[in-house]
């Protein structure tokens, strides 16, 4: 199984979380049942950018990123090169590091 560190934001998790997650999950999907405050406003429908995360390591490993994500995406505050959205972005064989960040379209994580 891949780890997956989560940064949340420098303010709630500074050293990050180690987590495991399965080859096929999503981002989100592991983050959730990890307890990790991942905002998704659409209910993982792939309808908001509300679960848009930075992926720091291993992104090349993840599931290809579709069009209507990239759509979404180009709404998402604070969008980089290695964006993805958590709802979407399924796990691959390697490792990764995913940071979720401070704000995005609804509100400020707190």
């Amino acid at each position: 199984m891949p780890n997956i560190i989560f940064y949340p934001h420098k303010f709630i998790l500074p050293k990050g979380l180690s987590v495991q997650g399965k080859t096929g999950e999503t981002i989100l999907d592991i983050a959730l049942s990890n307890k990790i405050k991942m905002e998704h406003a659409c209910e993982k429908s792939c309808a908001c950018c509300t679960c848009h995360c930075i992926i720091r390591k291993g992104f090349s490993s993840l599931s290809p990123c579709y069009e209507k994500e990239e759509d979404l995406l180009d709404k998402a505050w604070g969008l980089e090169k290695h964006s993805r959205l958590g709802c979407q972005a399924r796990l691959g064989t390697e490792d990764i590091e995913v940071e979720i960040p401070l704000y995005h379209v609804n509100h400020t994580n707190e």
